[in-house]
C-alpha cells in the first residue's frame, strides 16, 4: 500500500472551502501555511486520532539528521535567549478561554491538556486545533481529516499570531528551513510510518 501522493502545499482557499470550525476560531490569526496528505489504505473505520498518534509518535530523533541538529539549534537559541521560558500571561492569552460551551461538549480532549510539544484548544471528530505560545510566536496546528472508504485527506495547516515585532523577523529567517527540510523530511516520515502502519 502506498500512498497516492506526496504531501504538498495547498493554496489556503482550498483549506479555506472545507466546512471547518477553524475558520471563524481562529478568524484574527493568519494562516501561515496549509498542506495536503493523501493516504490510502487503513479502511473507513480510520479516524483523526489514529493520525494523530502517529503525528505525536515522530520524534525528532526518527526525522533525520539534519532536522535533529536543526531541533537541536532551535533548542540551544531558545535557552540562550529564553524564548520558550514560561510567560505568566500565557493563559490568558490562550485562545481556549474562546471556546464556546458547544465547542468544549463537542471536543473529545480535555481543551488545554498537553499533546506532544502543543496544547489542545479543541478536538472534534474530524477536526483538532492545537496551540504554542513561547517568546516568539503564538501559533496553531490544525489537522483536518476527509475520507471516502480507504482513502483519506489529511490537511495540516499552521496559523501564527505575532506576539512581538521579533515574530516576522523570526519567522522569515526560520521559514526556508521549515519549508525546504523540516516539512519534506516529516512528510516523509510520516507516509513511512503511515505505510508500517496500515499497510495491508
Amino acid at each position: 500500500m502506498e500512498t497516492a501522493e506526496r504531501g504538498s502545499r495547498v493554496a489556503p482557499t482550498e483549506l479555506r472551502a472545507l466546512p471547518l470550525r477553524v475558520h471563524a476560531f481562529l478568524s484574527d490569526v493568519p494562516l501561515h501555511d496549509a498542506w495536503r496528505f493523501r493516504l490510502s489504505g487503513g479502511g473507513p473505520q480510520i479516524t483523526l486520532r489514529d493520525v494523530l498518534d502517529l503525528f505525536v509518535e515522530m520524534e525528532p530523533a526518527s526525522i533525520g539528521r539534519s532536522t535533529r541538529l536543526l531541533f537541536a539549534l532551535r533548542s540551544g537559541l531558545g535557552r540562550l535567549f529564553g524564548w520558550d521560558r514560561e510567560d505568566p500571561n500565557m493563559r490568558e492569552r490562550s485562545y481556549v478561554h474562546r471556546l464556546s460551551a458547544e465547542d468544549r461538549s463537542r471536543s473529545l480532549d480535555e481543551p488545554g491538556s498537553q499533546r506532544g510539544f502543543w496544547k489542545w484548544v479543541y478536538t472534534f471528530d474530524r477536526e483538532a486545533l492545537g496551540e504554542v505560545i513561547n517568546q516568539t510566536v503564538h501559533a496553531f496546528l490544525l489537522f483536518a481529516l476527509e475520507s471516502a472508504g480507504h482513502e483519506h485527506t489529511l490537511y495540516w495547516a499552521i496559523y501564527v499570531k505575532p506576539v512581538s515585532r521579533y515574530t516576522r523577523v523570526y519567522m522569515a529567517m526560520i521559514d526556508p528551513f521549515r519549508r525546504r527540510l523540516i516539512y519534506p523530511a516529516l512528510v516523509r516520515r510520516f507516509e513511512e510510518a503511515w505505510r508500517a502502519r496500515w499497510e495491508a
